[in-house]
């Protein structure tokens, strides 16, 4: 995994966060899967987990919910509540959920109110009910993601999420993006056969009287990523193919503490695991330090304005795709870096223009060569595109 690409970084625009050569590289190569959490639903108007179990509690314990309700989004973990109107299982719940513990608060509501986990219990009605929100279309952000799912002919993308705001972004895709869940979900493999979304927590069914199975609860994780591990054997053996990317999670979100962890301790045993990245919207150095104690790569950006950064990444990204990018912007962008003599351009546009001909076949970088050539570009330009021409195939595949 380590090559003379390992340390560089490429950003792809001002004030947008650099992303390393390297998955760069291996996303034009389509070995590169994007796992996308309840971060990429929220500009949806649908809620993050935290959000959806308050909203459950809204819909069935307005006890509990009176006192959640007041729990700031941060730093409550020290915060004195009055629970003395709760019984001793309703405060529990409280306390799990100021651990932010949200899978475990659903499974004691649901243990607490239903008696057992089923399909048609209160507690996953009512999840249903909150992201089943009539009027809610796919955001900017999912047509980035599936634009970037594209792996050479065919698309390919997993989910926690259980909506299909996914599939809506692609409903004029051609072919049709399939959808898959748990255990109808295809083995992870190089072949077009490994296609689709694919919902690795289960997906709500368009039709509302149908119910499904989704992994809510702590119970549900038990169930399947320890005792059936159909979560973990579809992520190991997507780990091994493609390098993961994390979008819309954060880390300590459930599946970051039943999964990744697991794979982190299997780095040690598997030589053959690719890197692991996350994009970040806390630039928080502890933050940062707990992805990499999990043995992935995190990717910071700026959070402000509701994540703009990182949608303009990901759609700049997906413009600049070597696999379906439009080639008229990637030849905008090479025309107007090689207007200036490299001496004085930017090291941001260097740095573009340098991958830009380093991720490019033989016929690409001839093309761009010509390209680069009618406008005159100088000699620093044409060199660098010489010796790029000449690196080992270690440099760049």
């Amino acid at each position: 995994m380590v090559n003379a690409t390992s340390d560089r970084v490429i950003p792809l625009g001002s004030g947008l966060p650099s992303i390393p050569e390297r998955l760069l590289l291996a996303h034009a190569r389509g070995e590169v899967l994007f796992i996308a959490g309840a971060g990429i639903s929220q500009p949806a108007k649908l809620p993050d987990f935290r959000g959806l179990v308050r909203k459950v509690y809204e819909r069935l314990d307005a006890a509990v919910y009176a006192v959640i309700d007041s729990i700031p989004t941060t730093g409550g973990s020290h915060l004195h509540m009055d629970l003395s109107r709760l019984t001793n299982q309703q405060a529990a719940e409280v306390v799990r959920f100021k651990r932010e513990e949200y899978d475990i608060v659903l499974g004691m509501l649901e243990r607490r109110i239903d008696g057992h986990s089923n399909r048609k219990s209160r507690v996953r009605q009512a999840v249903a009910t909150e992201l089943r929100t009539p009027g809610v279309k796919p955001a900017p952000i999912h047509r980035a993601l599936m634009s970037l799912a594209d792996r050479g002919g065919v698309v390919t993308i997993a989910t926690t999420n259980f909506d299909l705001l996914l599939e809506d972004a692609a409903k004029r895709a051609r072919p049709v993006v399939q959808t898959y869940a748990l255990g109808g979900i295809p083995r992870p493999g190089r072949s077009a056969e490994f296609n689709g979304v694919l919902h690795i927590h289960g997906v709500l069914d368009r039709d509302p009287a149908r119910t499904s199975d989704l992994i809510v609860t702590d119970n549900d994780f038990g169930e399947f990523y320890l005792r059936r591990r159909v979560v973990p054997d579809f992520i190991h053996d997507a780990a091994r193919l493609f390098h993961l990317v994390l979008v819309g999670y954060r880390a300590n979100d459930p599946p970051m503490r039943y999964l990744f962890n697991a794979v982190a301790a299997d780095g040690s045993r598997f030589e053959d695991l690719k890197e692991r990245f996350t994009f970040e919207g806390n630039n928080d150095p502890i933050v940062l330090e707990d992805w990499r104690s999990r043995a992935i790569t995190p990717i910071p950006y700026d959070a402000a304005n509701d994540h703009v950064a990182l949608l303009e990444t990901l759609e700049r990204w997906a413009t600049l795709s070597a696999i379906n990018g439009k080639r008229s912007f990637v030849d905008a962008e090479v025309k107007r870096i090689v207007r200036s003599s490299r001496r004085a351009s930017s090291d941001a546009d260097r740095d573009l223009f340098d991958h830009l001909i380093r991720r490019s076949d033989v016929n690409e970088r001839v093309r761009l060569s010509v390209l680069a050539s009618k406008q005159k570009a100088d000699l620093g330009w044409l060199d660098v595109i010489a010796a790029i021409a000449t690196e080992s195939d270690g440099e760049h595949h």
